[in-house]
Parts: structure tokens; sequence; C-alpha cells
């Protein structure tokens, strides 16, 4: 029988650990969230951050920018707040205008409040295998899935298609620090399906609608589905959830899998950012 791995309450599991504790705090953590421009999917993932940060005690901060936004005007703002001890974390929603050099952006956050772990420090710490302080959220929201459900990656064979700065290649560096060999596989790929359906886990982070069916899956395989994909249909993954289900051992599903995971772990980022910061551990 497959068993759907339940991303919404595993989230939902640690964001009301994050309420117990924030409760027994004087002074709460203080996330800010950059959003420029106008996309409406990025308007839609704030609000839906805002409401988890408040519900756990959290300030969470939106500072608004319009489009047409000089690099200057907006490393200023940042500047301001590495400056704000008031601060504790902060995040740019991507993606960022056209005009606007993203990682150019990302790099003037200050390490030790970089929520999503994006900064070259906190990546090339954690690439090392060290400590960094904050690794990407949805690498680290989808290994806490394979642990929840027990899932060992060690010794294991894994595909990882997709091969982002955000999910990726991170995610590919922690697998392997777990002892899994990995591949690493996109949309340039030859004999992609081939490949995929010798694997014990398949994580696809692709973005194509319904791009992984069963030619892609060996019986029993574990499937991470990392797609969140806009269609006619309404919201849809990178996985063919029908054409796979059975043929699968362990599947996320889209909507309520990694996508919740995110959310959950940028807010634990936050809480451990703060922590740091106060030099405390609760």
């Amino acid at each position: 029988m497959t068993v759907i791995m339940d991303g919404k309450l595993l989230s939902e599991i640690i964001i009301n650990q994050l309420k117990i504790k924030t409760g027994k705090l004087e002074k709460k953590p203080h996330l800010v969230v950059f959003l420029a421009g106008n996309n409406s999917a990025s308007r839609i993932y704030v609000n839906n951050k805002k409401k988890k940060a408040e519900y756990i005690g959290f300030t969470l901060s939106v500072v608004e920018l319009p489009s047409d936004i000089s690099e200057k005007d907006f490393l200023e703002q940042i500047y301001i707040m590495n400056d704000d001890s008031n601060i504790n974390a902060m995040l740019i929603q991507l993606p960022l205008p056209n005009n606007l050099n993203s990682q150019k952006i990302i790099e003037s956050v200050d390490p030790i409040k970089d929520a999503d772990g994006f900064t070259s420090y906190n990546f090339g710490w954690m690439a090392l295998g060290y400590n960094p302080y904050a690794v990407p959220c949805t690498p680290k929201g989808i290994i806490r899935l394979l642990d929840e459900y027990k899932v060992n990656p060690e010794g294991k064979n894994v595909i990882v298609i997709g091969r982002s700065n955000i999910v990726g290649k991170p995610l590919s560096l922690m697998l392997q620090q777990r002892n899994a060999t990995v591949t690493m596989a996109h949309s340039k790929t030859e004999n992609l399906a081939e490949i995929a359906s010798s694997q014990d886990i398949v994580i696809s982070a692709i973005g194509i609608p319904n791009f992984i069916n069963s030619k892609f899956i060996k019986k029993g395989a574990v499937v991470i589905d990392v797609g969140i994909n806009r269609t006619e249909k309404g919201i849809t993954g990178d996985v063919d959830f029908n054409d796979v289900k059975d043929k699968v051992s362990m599947i996320t599903p889209v909507p309520g899998g990694v996508g919740p995971m995110t959310i959950a772990m940028l807010l634990e980022n936050t809480f451990e950012l703060f922590q740091i910061q106060q030099n405390f551990v609760l």
C-alpha cells in the first residue's frame, strides 16, 4: 500500500512546537520579507508566510518595493536591516524584477540574518559539511520528511531532477552528506526516464507539470515531488500522481507535501537565527 507523505501535517507539528517555544520568550523573533514588484504568486506566498509567522508569535514585516526600484536603493534597504538589532532574519522573495541582480541582492544580506540560507557564506559552509547559520528551506524540509517517514538515504541511489541553487544543488549535497549515491539530472539529461527508473528515491524539482510518469519509476521507489505548477486544472506537481501512485512505496502529494514544509523550515530557520543572535538554546 502506498504511503502518502503528509507534509502539511508534519509542518503543523513543527509550527506548533515553534509556537510553544516562542510563547516562553519575552522578545519575539522578527522576520523581514522583501517583496519587489507585482508578482501575484509571490504575494500569495508572502501572505501564507505572514499568517504562519503571526500564529507562532513572530513579527513578520513585509517591505514592499516598486518593480522599477534601482539596485542601489534596494541594497540600501537591506543594509539598514542588517544594522538593526531588532531584525533577526531576512528573506528576499524570488523572483525579483528583471532589472535586479538577484544574487547580488541576496549576497547583501548579513549571513547571520539569512533565513533562506542562500548567501554564499551559508551555502559554502553547507557544501563543506559544516554548520552554517541556515540551510535552504526546501531541501531542509525534504530531509525532514524523509526522516519523519524513516527513509534513510544512506547507501541508496537517489536522483535529483533539477539543478537550481534553491533546491537541486543544495539538496544533492545534503543527501551526499548522508551517504546517498546521488545522480544530478536536469531537462537536458539524455535517457532521463531510463536513469530515473533504476533509482531508489526520485526527487523532481524540474518545474514541468506531470513530467514524471511511471516510466521514470521503479517498483517500490520513494518519490518526492517539489513541483508547484499552475495549470488550467489548478495546482499540479512535476509527477503524474495517478500514473505512479500504485508503483511507488511512498510519495508526496501536491499540494500538501513539500510546499508546507518549506514555510515551516523558513520559520524554524528564523527561530534558530534568533537563538544564535540572542546566544541561548531553548
